[in-house]
């Protein structure tokens, strides 16, 4: 069941599901917007190959920085970047969030693949933009995600205590000599 904004907002008034900071328009009528971060991360195109049964240095692969509202980050043609929600969001047992990019960027061709927030994750969301066929500007701020909550049938048994719980900024791959 997808929930709708009364049942947004009866879980938001219960503390089961925590959104800082809340503004006026993020929750919506099935789901709720969420704000782009100011920290985004370019892949470096001249890193060597990574090997993803070793541990890497995030440095040589990711570009990162911190940009202001008014400056915004350039998203180049077919640049695949990596940026975070402003918000920090803290989900139940019994939710699952799926994102998706508003419709508004994704008719300038902007896409964010499929991203999942697994039920008891807490932290703010890492999401993955690849860019359009023409440069284009986001700004830190701008309500840029949708997220649709589904609820479970029953709560999980083993709620998210994975290796991203609790990030903030954007968070590269941890990987480890396991992948």
């Amino acid at each position: 069941m997808i929930l709708s904004d009364r049942d947004i907002a009866w879980y938001m008034e219960k503390n089961l599901l925590r959104i800082e900071p809340i503004h006026n328009d993020t929750i919506r009528e099935n789901g709720v917007d969420l704000r782009l971060g100011n920290d985004f991360c370019r892949f470096n195109q001249q890193a060597p190959v990574l090997d993803t049964r070793k541990t890497f240095d995030k440095k040589q692969y990711y570009l990162c920085e911190t940009v202001s509202e008014r400056k915004g980050f350039r998203i180049n043609p077919y640049e695949h970047v990596l940026a975070t929600t402003l918000e920090t969001l803290c989900l139940p047992d019994d939710l699952v969030g799926l994102v998706n990019v508003r419709s508004t960027y994704a008719r300038l061709g902007l896409f964010v693949p499929p991203t999942v927030i697994d039920a008891g994750f807490c932290g703010q969301v890492t999401i993955e933009i690849i860019g359009s066929a023409y440069p284009i500007i986001v700004y830190p701020g701008q309500r840029f995600l949708h997220v649709v909550f589904i609820k479970t049938t029953s709560p999980v048994a083993n709620p998210y205590k994975g290796r991203y719980q609790h990030q903030k900024g954007v968070t590269p791959p941890r990987l480890d000599a396991t992948g």
